[in-house]
């Protein structure tokens, strides 16, 4: 068995999330108390949980709570990739970052963008059953009327775009237009993996400066340049990745490719698990973000002997 981890990003975070995990796993609640000394507040208090402020740290510590009860029931990952923010629960989870410095990094991230998007807002949409070719000509013509990016290639057909309201709408027209029915407008008011996030990238850039990397114990696959993170490329490819599309698809190619036949989606909600599922592939597929889908994993006899 060689497993696989895919970390999970934004977007399928729920209410209570985590909070059946802390009652009833001893190594989650360890965690759980850990980021709570680390960033100053009760991290077991399901009201600062949630809390949208407080996103991005508790998914992560979301993440590296059940990263740490698969890692002592099943061993390491011969690698992992993750979605945007699920790239620092993978670099955190190969030991690439410190817990410690992981968190506070991870907030201020949250600030960042949060005030990118405050100052240049914008809209992202998913395009269905079309190709990348024809979606990055749908945003070449769009951007005449307003700037529009490519923002994450998910799957070979489904990729997210993302920037202003005139650019989307005359990207939109043109994918109609040539035969792509489904762009379906998304719930975001900032535009995640464009220029328009070049404010946050540059207050990323200065804030890396203060923190410390490894080697990673296993390969964390980025979105951004679709390699392993290392040391020396860490702090650079982290910057890019707030204003250049995510390769997901890329990614997951490449953790088959290290010979993954068990991937498990680490984190809220089961997306990336769908997108694996586009892909023609023997592995075994789990997602794990509850005890329910924890003891799934624990019950298959494949995977716990």
């Amino acid at each position: 068995m060689k497993l696989g981890y895919l970390f999970s990003g934004q977007g399928k975070q729920f209410a209570g999330m985590g909070h059946d995990l802390y009652q009833q796993e001893p190594i989650y609640r360890q965690t759980i108390e850990e980021a709570s000394q680390i960033l100053g507040k009760d991290m077991s208090d399901s009201k600062i949980f949630d809390d949208p402020a407080n996103t991005q740290v508790s998914i992560v510590t979301l993440s590296t709570g059940i990263y740490r009860i698969l890692e002592h029931d099943l061993g390491q990952p011969v690698g992992a990739t993750g979605l945007s923010l699920g790239e620092y629960s993978g670099i955190i989870a190969a030991n690439g970052l410190s817990f410690e410095d992981g968190l506070p990094l991870v907030r201020d991230r949250n600030l960042y963008m949060d005030q990118a998007g405050h100052n240049h807002p914008g809209k992202m949409a998913a395009v269905l059953k079309a190709t990348a070719n024809i979606v990055d000509e749908a945003c070449r013509v769009g951007s005449q009327k307003g700037p529009v990016y490519p923002a994450n290639y998910n799957t070979d057909t489904q990729i997210v775009i993302g920037g202003s309201e005139a650019g989307l709408n005359a990207a939109t027209d043109y994918l109609h237009e040539h035969g792509i029915k489904r762009v379906v407008p998304l719930k975001m008011t900032v535009a995640s993996h464009t220029p328009f996030m070049q404010e946050a990238s540059d207050a990323l850039a200065k804030r890396l400066q203060t923190v410390e990397f490894a080697e990673m114990d296993f390969p964390v696959i980025s979105n951004t340049i679709v390699k392993p993170f290392t040391r020396l490329n860490v702090k650079q490819t982290l910057v890019k990745q707030l204003v250049n599309p995510t390769h997901f698809n890329e990614c997951l190619k490449e953790l088959l490719n290290l010979e993954a036949d068990v991937l498990i989606e680490i984190g809220p909600g089961d997306t990336l698990m769908k997108f694996a599922k586009t892909i023609l592939c023997n592995a075994n597929k789990f997602h794990i973000d509850s005890v329910e889908t924890l003891n799934q994993v624990r019950s298959n006899k494949k995977l716990v002997k």
